[in-house]
């Protein structure tokens, strides 16, 4: 229960008030997390960045910068954002959310389904801490640290991207969610959420290195997802059947992604 809110002016003040409290306090972005089950805190002192001027969305070079605190229905009204990022912001289904959490929450979180977290990994983007680290979104979700993000960056936002989201309803849990990317060289990026176990009550998205190494296609491919993956049987569906789909959707995905670098 969240006892004393706390409204840095400045990163390093935020990063002042996070040292002083350690693990007793969190970030505040949005609220849709912590103020809500499964995901609601317990932490007794809330960091809001609110005044921290982190919701920006602007091109540098071919690179496109989105702060930590831009709205997820501001990346899908504005006409910078990548359409592979777009799709996955629409997964998460109702608006009033949407105009809520951010997306260095959507990143930061522990939740069951990391719903933009595959597009992220296959759009390459890289995280700008607020103590000026870069990292990659892979390496910070399979740390055990949440340090405050400040930017996302995704280093190129014309780079051929697409994702999907399999639920059994649109307002229903995430079955699998996956994204696939091919850069003018050939190289593959495959992404999928809901195919890995849970870590400590939270989604690990996985990232399919040895997948995309091989040159596979149709069957072939869907078999290589499927032997790839290890999701657990819960109330969305069986090992089997998540193993099937993922298979199934990486492959369509990656032929679809395919044709569209191919026309541009």
């Amino acid at each position: 229960m969240i006892e004393q809110y706390l409204t840095p002016d400045t990163p390093a003040q935020a990063l002042e008030f996070k040292q002083q409290h350690g693990s007793d306090a969190i970030w505040f972005a949005g609220g849709s997390k912590i103020n809500a089950a499964p995901t609601k805190t317990d932490k007794t002192v809330a960091i809001s960045l609110g005044k921290l001027n982190l919701s920006q969305i602007e091109l540098q070079g071919d690179s496109l910068h989105i702060g930590a605190m831009c709205r997820i229905q501001q990346l899908i009204d504005h006409e910078l954002v990548p359409v592979a990022l777009k799709q996955s912001s629409a997964f998460i289904y109702s608006r009033h959310v949407r105009n809520q959490a951010t997306l260095g929450g959507e990143i930061a979180a522990r939740q069951p389904e990391a719903l933009l977290v595959p597009s992220l990994i296959a759009l390459k983007a890289k995280l700008k801490l607020a103590n000026g680290q870069e990292v990659d979104v892979e390496d910070y979700i399979n740390s055990e640290e949440r340090e405050l993000i400040a930017t996302i960056i995704i280093p190129d936002r014309n780079l051929t991207c697409i994702g999907y989201n399999i639920a059994r309803s649109a307002a229903g849990l995430a079955i699998v969610t996956a994204a696939v990317s091919i850069d003018k060289q050939g190289n593959k990026v495959i992404a999928l959420d809901g195919v890995s176990p849970l870590h400590q009550g939270a989604a690990r998205p996985v990232r399919l290195r040895d997948v995309e190494a091989q040159d596979l296609k149709g069957e072939l491919l869907e078999q290589a997802v499927a032997d790839a993956i290890y999701p657990e049987a819960d109330i969305r569906g069986s090992v089997e059947y998540k193993r099937y789909i993922a298979g199934v959707v990486i492959t369509d995905l990656m032929a679809e992604c395919q044709h569209l670098v191919e026309e541009a």
